[in-house]
């Protein structure tokens, strides 16, 4: 969960200068919270967020409401209640957008991605993955560019798409030979042209 992390964003300029018992309750409970998950121990860990999210809403403080239901949101997935981490990414994400903090948005636009993907909802996934590519092509970050067209070739690949699949791997071969990955270029070209040389489903 942490490599997906949204960016915590500040609940209080002198957040960095606080002194333990000059801190909120809610920030308290939030990092308690963040001890918890790294601890693995999910159910405690909720609780707190859960604290977190309610001392904020309370405190009227809109950064740290997203922050804890962004942690609530990741909670949920692993629950497995889909929907209510759609609720938790989607309240995070209407705050984020206030403040245009794009990269809090960019993470959670990857994390309801990656949800549509379990939940099987290919089409949906697939709309967010091409922003999720655009992106990634305009900040130049050819790791981001492959690992996203290999997803997507994956869902293009379990809905019988052969052509749209070969498509997304000659593209990450075309990424690796702007590289001079002359070896990775080479796979992905021969994997489109197995894909497009398989009998369609």
């Amino acid at each position: 969960m942490t490599e997906s992390s949204m960016k915590v964003i500040p609940t209080n300029p002198q957040a960095e200068q606080q002194n333990e018992e000059e801190k909120s309750q809610a920030r308290l409970d939030y990092e308690e919270g963040m001890r918890y998950l790294d601890n693995q121990d999910l159910a405690m860990a909720a609780n707190a967020f859960h604290n977190a999210l309610m001392g904020w809403e309370e405190e009227g403080d809109q950064h740290g409401v997203a922050n804890a239901s962004d942690k609530l949101g990741d909670l949920c997935v692993e629950r497995g209640d889909y929907d209510k981490a759609f609720a938790f990414y989607d309240r995070a994400y209407e705050i984020c957008s206030t403040d245009f903090d794009r990269y809090s948005l960019f993470t959670l636009e990857r994390k309801k991605a990656a949800l549509y993907l379990k939940m099987e909802r290919h089409e949906d996934a697939l709309d967010l993955y091409w922003d999720i590519f655009d992106e990634y092509s305009g900040n130049r970050d050819p790791k981001g560019v492959v690992e996203t067209l290999e997803t997507m070739a994956t869902i293009f690949v379990s809905l019988g798409d052969k052509e749209k699949a070969a498509d997304c791997y000659q593209m990450i071969a075309k990424t690796h030979r702007n590289f001079k990955h002359a070896e990775e270029a080479t796979e992905y070209e021969n994997k489109a042209a197995e894909i497009r040389q398989e009998p369609r489903a």
